[in-house]
């Protein structure tokens, strides 16, 4: 099994930024790519970014120029800086890790941008 612990959400005005974590524990070897999705109310949970073991990302496309993700391997930690928030962006933001064929999430943090 794996864990996955989100912290950072929060309220931001549009403009402004946020930093979110998630600390991965539990059966993490073989890991290598973590990321985020974000699901608003009334929509499908969609992909935020990627990032594998070795650093390689990938971001969709709104949120390309505005949100780096970044991992720290030495702590299983995945991390994504947000910057020039929307209210678009207003969602609950999970982490999220395959492993060995499962996919692990997060619980969870709500990230409300307001206007």
């Amino acid at each position: 099994q794996v864990q996955l612990v989100e912290s950072g959400g929060g309220l931001v005005q549009a403009g402004g930024s946020l930093r979110l974590s998630c600390a991965a524990s539990g059966s993490i070897f073989g890991i290598n790519v973590m990321g985020w999705y974000r699901q608003a109310p009334g929509k499908q949970r969609e992909l935020v970014a990627t990032i594998t073991k070795g650093g390689s990302t990938s971001y969709a496309d709104s949120v390309k120029g505005r949100f780096t993700i970044s991992r720290d391997n030495a702590k299983n930690t995945v991390y994504v800086q947000m910057n020039s928030l929307k209210p678009e962006d207003t969602a609950v933001y999970y982490c999220y890790a395959p492993r060995l064929g499962n996919d692990y999430w997060g619980q969870g943090t709500q990230v409300t941008v307001s206007s």
